[in-house]
């Protein structure tokens, strides 16, 4: 698989979970699975990296599921998964010796995300009645899901 499609699945992620690709690359690159040892990102597989992602990343699970969170399309959010996107893909391309290619794919990828995952939600909570927590969580596993797929390709 490419480093390209691999970053943008991993912006895909950032697109339904902000924290999610962040804390997947950065445990990957703590265990070994991302060479970056000796690159602009090789912080990510400092000792403390993955356990600060992670907890960032157990947040907002939790704040997901508050009824005074905005959407994932309000600009802050939008403009923070594109970020966090085009980072994840960053990493991901220096891994793979495309740097900005893996960037410019995680943005696209974390655009994807965002707005396909908010109309997928918005239609499956419909779908079922109105109960968002089962479509909410459903989304979580497969962010978690994805983000461990590409980090271990």
């Amino acid at each position: 698989m490419t480093v390209y499609v691999l970053a943008l699945l991993i912006g895909f992620v950032a697109g339904l979970r902000a924290m999610t690709a962040p804390a997947a690359v950065s445990i990957a690159a703590a265990i070994g699975w991302l060479p970056i040892a000796n690159s602009w990102a090789a912080f990510m597989g400092y000792r403390f990296t993955p356990y600060i992602f992670g907890l960032l990343a157990l947040v907002e699970y939790v704040t997901d599921q508050l009824p005074s969170t905005p959407s994932r399309t309000v600009p802050q959010q939008f403009g923070a998964r594109i970020v966090s996107g085009g980072f994840c893909g960053a990493v991901i391309g220096t891994a793979g010796g495309g740097l900005v290619g893996g960037a410019i794919a995680g943005v696209i990828g974390a655009i994807i995300g965002t707005l396909g995952g908010y109309q997928a939600r918005k239609r499956l909570v419909a779908t079922i009645g109105g109960k968002d927590l089962p479509i909410a969580l459903l989304e979580d596993l497969v962010a978690i899901l994805l983000a461990l797929w590409v980090v271990s390709s």
